[in-house]
């Protein structure tokens, strides 16, 4: 299917061209002959490289070897004369071994063994901790000793890390003398270490101006040690040129390679191809340029070939498209005024075949009137300036018909040098028909875009604001905060809650609550600028957004109006209602970027304190607010984390028979250890607790450590009559408060609940009824605390029946100056015998306390005069020594 392929036939029929061959055949053969003179050139530049640095490697590999054995064959000689002299002592060998040790040298100390103890070293200084070595008896050494003993040569070990700092190479050779009977004796060994750095500076190994990185290998002298102790051990793996370092007792084995790797580029390369290029050109050049002549002689040919054939088909395509378009021609003579029609011209404007040449009046006659100026007038502009004629317009035929006609032409100068207008005409009508069509599509369309628009504008406003009083939602509060650009951020706001809302919610349903939510709405939008807005943040919580700048002075003042007309009375149908609001008020601090964000939150920390500060008021947002804020944060986060550490443990303070000063209680008090603070009592966090939540389970945390404390009293002979423990108001009304209790182990009669007399004791209330009645059950009796500061009654008292009644330290401490504080105290006592409670002071703080309350009839004591709050083990010590007989 050669049709389908037009590009591959005519990319074949170029490559099969004599010139495209004989170019081809030329640029192979270059190509392949520049390929082998390079890749030659890179073979005797790597040869070269080669033996450059193996003639480097071979001076290095003498000089060492000859420092080698120069230090072995100094102590050779030495050995010799050690060999002749075997009673040397520390003074001759010293004066021998200095002639051994020296700049010719790179010995760093010389050790002689007899009996294969060291006696004798030089230098001493520095070394004096080898005399005494016994070769034979030395972990470390012993091997290679024994090693040299038995070759009977000496031994070369290292490099090793010596004691004394650096690296060095230990030579040990053994002595041996002759005795008579041509044998031999072993006298001891002479060990010397040679420097390593000096050794390798000397032999040029270190020298600034080596062009090769050397590796050395074969420690100990072994040359099956692939272990490189010099130089980089990726040069045994980059194909070096490797020697052999003979030794007197083995090899080592010196590798090299160029600094910085093998190149395998030449340093000629480019000047090498570039003669190869030179050569290339000019092979290849005369071949393409000669078959580049001949085949554009050919191209010429057939070109004029083709334009012969395409000439003679474009004249057929031209009457045939005119044939089958329904094109109709037209000529006009500008120079004669003779306009010539072909047959679908006659045709298109309703005129016979047969008539004579068609005037210039026909075409504007048959124009529409509503188009002919139009028409004309371009018809005129394109003869003026010679450019194209280009005109839409409607005709009339002779039997009514309308069509449109488009019409195109362009002024042109014949051979004759006459000036001609020639052009076409065509039939549109279906075109503009469809035009008018999608015209009237495109009008519905934009109505319909409009209505959408309409429709999407009033969801973006519905989205935006609240539904029941047209102000603002959240939404776009947030948008306003976030806003950027040239979009104002507010610069105050004011976040208002209504207080007392809930209750007309409840009493007077939904219908009452909505219309309260418009009335408010309506005041807060009264009592605003053009420049701010209201908008509704929650189900009866309101913001005010100030964007103009504004100071508290102002900001105070519309406060103040909002909570006076909010606090008006409100008719709705029969009834009056009434409610306030509380406000927090927070200011922009617009130097720090990004403060819409915490703009909210500043101020619904204001509005948080002014609902905690008795509601119906307002408060500003402030730095030790907010620090406050913060630091509760903190505490509240350290009470669940001390929770779950088990951080908060009972304190304990006794309390003491008025009349016998015996021991008939303690109170279990709560305390905080904190991992910071220190021991922290419950002013310190018990409020921040009960906004949590969690007083219930402190309170739970205390009575079980209390208890548990209460039974390692008693492994400690301790005698405890009862112990007392704070119950918090949310315990009383909790229905599951004995579940909680059926885990602990409670003796009856030894603990009893503290209630605080400003819990409102409620006679109506069945759970908290409930409660007492189960606690007296189980033998857990019930106390008042506090008592005097309340509003307990006598008939709550009565119908409680507590164990026990503690009047309130407040009602104590004046007794010592106050007569009439001593008669109320004194009267309290005798309500309590009267009811049958005992009564227990707290805040007995000197002796003379205790003895007023013993003459009143008080039962029991609690304060400082006599201890104060302890832990546990404190408390054992405590009643052991019988402190508080001291005190008394």
């Amino acid at each position: 299917m050669p049709h389908l392929f037009p590009s591959r036939g005519k990319f074949f029929r170029s490559i099969s061209r004599p010139s495209v061959i004989a170019g081809g055949i030329a640029l192979a053969v270059t190509v392949v002959m520049g390929l082998f003179v390079d890749q030659q050139n890179r073979a005797v530049h790597h040869q070269s490289s080669r033996s450059h640095v193996a003639e480097q490697l071979g001076i290095v590999r003498a000089r060492l070897e000859g420092s080698v054995n120069a230090n072995i064959q100094l102590i050779r000689g030495l050995v010799a004369v050690i060999a002749t002299q075997p009673d040397m002592d520390q003074e001759r060998f010293s004066e021998i071994a200095s002639g051994l040790l020296g700049d010719h040298s790179q010995l760093r100390n010389i050790a002689a063994a007899p009996g294969m103890v060291i006696s004798m070293m030089y230098p001493l200084e520095g070394n004096e901790k080898a005399i005494g070595l016994d070769y034979r008896k030395n972990e470390l050494q012993r091997e290679a000793a024994l090693r040299a003993v038995e070759t009977g040569d000496m031994v070369l070990a290292g490099p090793v890390e010596l004691l004394q700092g650096g690296q060095g190479f230990i030579g040990r050779f053994p002595v041996f003398l002759e005795v008579p009977g041509n044998s031999r004796e072993l006298w001891g060994l002479v060990s010397a270490v040679v420097d390593a750095p000096r050794l390798y500076a000397d032999s040029g190994l270190l020298a600034d101006d080596l062009q090769i990185d050397i590796a050395i290998s074969g420690k100990d002298a072994r040359l099956a040690d692939r272990t490189a102790f010099f130089g980089k051990a990726e040069v045994f793996d980059s194909q070096p040129v490797q020697l052999q370092v003979s030794l007197p007792s083995g090899s080592w084995r010196i590798a090299a390679i160029p600094r910085g790797g093998w190149n395998d580029t030449p340093e000629n390369v480019w000047q090498v191809r570039g003669i190869i290029l030179m050569a290339s050109i000019l092979v290849i050049l005369p071949i393409s340029v000669a078959g580049y002549l001949f085949d554009q002689r050919k191209a010429h040919v057939r070109e004029l070939r083709l334009r012969q054939n395409q000439m003679q088909r474009l004249s057929q395509r031209l009457k045939l498209a005119l044939d089958t378009s329904r094109i109709g021609v037209w000529e006009f003579n500008l120079d004669t005024r003779e306009l010539s029609w072909d047959a679908r011209m006659r045709e298109l404007y309703g005129i016979d075949d047969d008539a004579d040449n068609v005037d210039f009046d026909v075409w504007t006659d048959a124009i529409h009137p509503d188009d002919r100026e139009q028409a004309q007038e371009a018809f005129r502009h394109a003869i003026e300036t010679r450019g194209t004629f280009n005109s839409d317009f409607r005709i009339r035929t002779e039997d009514g018909t309308t069509r449109w006609i488009r019409a195109i032409g362009a002024v042109h100068n014949d051979v004759g040098r006459q000036n001609y207008i020639v052009g076409v005409n065509w039939d549109v009508s279906a075109d503009f028909e469809l035009k008018m069509r999608l015209m009237s599509a495109n009008r519905s369309t934009e109505l319909r875009n409009r209505e959408l628009e309409d429709a999407r504008s009033q969801m973006e406003h519905n989205s935006l604001h609240d539904s029941l009083t047209g102000l603002p939602n959240r939404r776009f509060l947030d948008q306003r905060l976030m806003a950027g650009g040239n979009e104002p951020k507010p610069a105050a706001l004011l976040h208002i809650d209504l207080d007392r809302f809930k209750q007309i919610n409840d009493t007077l349903g939904h219908a009452a609550g909505d219309a309260m939510l418009v009335h408010a709405a309506s005041i807060l939008k009264a009592n605003t600028r053009d420049t701010d807005f209201v908008a509704r943040v929650g189900g009866d919580e309101f913001v005010i957004a100030t964007v103009a700048p504004t100071d508290e002075a102002r900001l105070s003042s519309l406060a103040s109006r909002i909570i006076e007309e909010m606090r008006q009375p409100v008719a709705y149908q029969d009834h009056t209602c009434r409610f306030g609001v509380s406000i927090g008020i927070a200011v922009a601090d617009t130097s720090v970027s990004g403060y819409g964000k915490r703009l909210l939150v500043d101020a619904d920390i204001a509005l948080y304190r002014a609902k905690s500060n008795g509601r119906n008021r307002f408060e500003f947002f402030s730095s030790s607010l907010k620090a406050e804020i913060v630091r509760n944060k903190r505490v509240a986060d350290d009470i669940l984390g001390g929770l779950e550490g088990r951080e908060f443990v009972p304190w304990f303070q006794p309390q003491f028979d008025a009349a016998t000063l015996e021991i008939v209680g303690v109170e279990a008090l709560a305390r905080w250890e904190h991992p910071k603070e220190g021991i922290l009592a419950p002013d310190a966090f018990m409020r921040i607790a009960d906004e949590l939540n969690v007083v219930a389970l402190i309170d739970r945390t205390i009575l079980e450590q209390a208890l548990w404390a209460s039974t390692r009293w008693k492994a400690a002979g301790l005698s405890i009559p009862k112990m007392s423990v704070n119950v918090s108001a949310g315990r009383l009304h909790d229905a599951d408060l004995m579940s909680t209790l059926d885990g602990l182990s409670i003796e009856p009669g030894t603990v009893s609940f503290e209630l605080l007399e400003s819990i409102f004791l409620d006679d109506e209330n069945k759970t908290i009824a409930g409660n007492f009645e189960q606690l007296r059950a189980r033998g857990i009796d019930i106390e008042i605390d506090d008592f005097g500061t309340g509003y307990a009654s006598i008939v709550s008292l009565v119908h409680l029946q507590p164990k026990r009644l503690k009047i309130d330290r407040q009602l104590i401490t004046p007794i010592i100056h106050s007569d009439r504080q001593r008669r109320l105290v004194a009267s309290i006592i005798d309500i309590g015998r009267s009811l049958g409670i005992n009564i227990v002071a707290e805040g007995v703080e000197t002796m003379r306390h205790a003895e007023i309350l013993r003459d009143l009839g008080c039962d029991a004591l609690q304060g400082y005069a006599f201890a104060a709050p302890m832990s546990s083990g404190s408390l054992i010590e405590f009643v052991r020594e019988e402190r508080w007989r001291q005190v008394a």
